[in-house]
């Protein structure tokens, strides 16, 4: 039950940030029994930061290290968890090609990814991907590997049913409320919005790119970075949809980019990856996509999905938050008693904010995780 507001409320642990990571974490700490208050500047869900635009692909090749496969099997569990719990659909399954040109790295660390970890896959040529999925066009010197496993979590349903079930378990989230600073006591934190003061046991941290802004030691670690997601309307529409069209990584030496079959909103969406990272500032970052952007992204559809490459149907920009090495960066902050975060997921973190609410929860309530999150700690930084 919601409290009656005071002037200074008093609660286990406050939230800061209720976006992909912030709604689990929020959900995983209620679900303990603990008194947990979400601060959202925003809207909840919104699309000022990394976690909108429809879908966000989840994947058991994970050829970013090994350390991830057991990670997001963790995943798939509560993501199944909680879609029973709310009776909403967040995971749709189509399957996942990882497919690339010579000289590339991405079907030898895909390939790596399954074997290392007894992950079910087959191998293809560019032409036998193109017979099994005709959406696609790729040259028959590519190589892919494909796990039906694959697929894309609805990421705006995703937060709402995190943040449902938090309110089922007691929790309190406010939207529209912005910190404007903090403090650790010797009793918790003190935390000052733009509307009232709240104390508390315990501080999380998961305000995507508006981390560092609350924790100056990360002001170096964590880097904001625009990235830009496009729908095309396909010219076979036919082609291009989830029981016929699976989620993909596809690069050559010039260029990559990833994808999901429509879904939700109208068009074919995908992204193009860039070598050269943008780093932006979240509050001046310039929202509205160039030209030259949208030539780019088309001419990628139009290399490997031609049959999808009709008319622009929407631009949207979004945000990413980069670690050094791009792992994340997971656990209680150092010459802190009472802080705790979660950041840097550097553009593919969303398939795990199911086990990240877990594991930042695993250190609000016993100072460590029973997951190995040794390549994300935040000690190595």
């Amino acid at each position: 039950m919601a409290r009656t507001p005071t002037s200074d409320q008093q609660y286990d642990v406050i939230v800061v940030g209720v976006g992909g990571m912030g709604s689990a974490a929020t959900y995983h700490l209620a679900q303990r029994g603990l008194d947990v208050l979400g601060i959202e500047r925003y809207d909840v869900p919104h699309t000022m930061g990394s976690s909108h635009g429809s879908t966000r692909i989840i994947r058991k090749v994970q050829p970013e290290g090994p350390e991830y496969v057991p990670l997001v099997e963790r995943a798939y569990d509560l993501w199944e968890n909680l879609e029973a719990r709310t009776g909403r659909d967040l995971f749709h399954r189509t399957g996942s090609i990882h497919a690339g040109g010579p000289g590339t790295d991405v079907v030898e660390d895909a390939r790596l990814s399954c074997e290392e970890n007894d992950i079910e896959y087959d191998e293809l040529s560019g032409l036998s991907v193109n017979e099994r999925f005709p959406g696609f066009e790729l040259p028959d010197e590519f190589r892919a590997i494909y796990q039906k496993d694959g697929g894309f979590l609805d990421c705006e349903r995703c937060i709402s049913a995190h943040v449902e079930a938090a309110h089922a378990e007691g929790a309190t989230v406010h939207g529209r409320e912005q910190v404007i600073d903090w403090s650790e006591t010797e009793k918790g934190v003190t935390i000052q919005t733009d509307k009232r003061r709240y104390v508390a046991d315990e501080l999380v941290l998961t305000a995507g790119s508006w981390t560092t802004e609350l924790l100056d030691s990360l002001a170096e670690e964590i880097v904001p970075v625009r990235a830009l997601m496009a729908w095309l309307q396909p010219e076979k529409q036919e082609l291009f949809t989830p029981d016929r069209f699976p989620v993909f990584v596809v690069r050559d030496q010039e260029e990559g980019g990833y994808g999901f079959p429509i879904y939700d909103v109208p068009g074919f969406k995908f992204g193009r990856s860039s070598d050269l990272r943008k780093v932006t500032d979240p509050d001046e970052m310039n929202r509205e996509p160039a030209v030259a952007e949208e030539e780019l992204h088309r001419r990628y559809v139009k290399k490997f999905f031609p049959e999808a490459a009709g008319p622009t149907i929407s631009l949207r920009t979004c945000i990413q938050s980069y670690s050094p090495d791009t792992d994340f960066v997971l656990g209680r902050v150092p010459d802190y008693d009472s802080v705790t975060v979660g950041a840097g997921f550097s553009g593919h973190g969303f398939k795990f904010t199911s086990v990240i609410g877990e594991i930042l929860a695993d250190y609000v309530d016993d100072g460590e995780t029973v997951h190995d999150v040794s390549e994300h700690s935040i000690d190595r930084l």
